[in-house]
């Protein structure tokens, strides 16, 4: 049975208080995927730009299955976790070769898409094709916690959240989901509450318990891991030379300037091999020209920077021009580089190399 009192509730404050979001502006399927997409691990401030961008350059789902994923690699560089952009290509691939354009409405289907999942699936069921599939991120999984008076992140927990969840629930599934978004986007934060204007502080077990900010326990940090690389700086007349990391690779797809995992900050003995190795480069190293550390989500990459010379000739024929090439300062923005690569930019310029 669904609870008609909190529905009344949450949309009639949903009505007055709701962000005004561009990917809510139109009745779009392929917008509200896109923009869900984006928004894994990413904050609505951050997708904002990137999303308008992106709209404006392919519209439907027939422009990104015609593309080419290195301009959407391109488009996308500095959101992060390009697995999103690759899985949401290969996706709008399939959506056209096997159900004619149409984004499926059956929920099994979609979610059998690259990179939907049971989130992304929920989501969009719901607020594009007005399904009732309790979605569960991040905000509503703190307000519900709030709601329920629970405190352990324990699965059983997570299950009564579901079960309560799709009680909240009416003609308009889509926006009850939305709304609940709102309210820990807005007034149910993480360190701060706002209970007298939220719609459901009247039933609120946190509410009525004297301390919403007590729920839930806080998830303890673990230890992000340091991982040691060296990179060069290669350059050939006024070119560089940067190479292409292989899609099976966490940052699959990006270029940088050639870089080897190190077992510490002062292990350059394995470089050369290791270069060779991979890319059949055989290098002086000159000198060094700084260090840079960049924080993923989860590990951190702590990067020396070499100015070197190759010293074997046949690299220069016999290279892949599909994963190594030489471009100028100039040609940078035509290539997608992760954040970390940039930062070795950065270095270059400051240290005018």
């Amino acid at each position: 049975m669904y609870n008609t009192n909190i529905n009344k509730a949450l949309l009639l404050w949903y009505d007055v208080h709701k962000r005004k979001l561009p990917w809510r502006e139109i009745n779009d399927t392929y917008k509200t995927w896109l923009s869900e997409v984006m928004l894994q691990q990413t904050q609505v401030n951050t997708v904002i730009p990137y999303y308008k961008k992106w709209i404006k350059k392919y519209p439907t789902l027939l422009s990104v299955a015609n593309s080419d994923i290195d301009d959407l690699l391109k488009l996308w560089e500095g959101l992060g976790y390009y697995s999103r952009c690759k899985n949401f290509y290969n996706a709008c691939r399939i959506v056209m070769n096997d159900y004619c354009g149409e984004i499926p409405s059956d929920i099994k289907k979609f979610n059998s898409l690259p990179g939907v999942g049971p989130y992304i699936a929920a989501a969009v069921m719901s607020i594009a094709f007005n399904q009732s599939h309790p979605a569960i991120d991040t905000n509503i999984n703190r307000v519900m916690f709030r709601y329920l008076g629970l405190k352990n992140k324990t699965n059983y927990n997570k299950k009564r959240i579901y079960s309560k969840l799709a009680t909240f629930n009416n003609l308009r599934p889509g926006e009850i989901i939305q709304s609940i978004m709102d309210i820990g986007s807005s007034i149910c934060k993480t360190n701060y509450v706002n209970c007298e204007n939220c719609p459901l502080s009247n039933s609120c077990k946190a509410f009525i318990n004297g301390n919403p900010l007590l729920y839930p326990n806080p998830k303890l940090k673990k230890a992000i891991p340091i991982n040691y690389f060296i990179a060069c700086f290669i350059q050939k007349n006024k070119s560089m030379l940067i190479v292409k990391r292989k899609n099976d690779d966490a940052l699959g797809g990006l270029w940088e300037l050639p870089m080897i995992k190190v077992d510490g900050l002062n292990n350059r003995s394995l470089f050369n091999v290791s270069l060779k190795n991979k890319y059949n480069i055989n290098l002086n190293i000159n000198y060094k020209i700084g260090n840079i550390v960049h924080s993923f989500s989860h590990y951190k990459m702590n990067i020396s920077f070499y100015n070197c010379e190759i010293k074997n000739s046949k690299f220069y024929s016999t290279s892949d021009t599909n994963y190594i090439k030489w471009i100028t300062r100039k040609e940078i923005n035509n290539y997608a580089f992760h954040k970390a690569n940039h930062k070795l930019f950065d270095l270059l310029e400051k240290n005018n190399v």
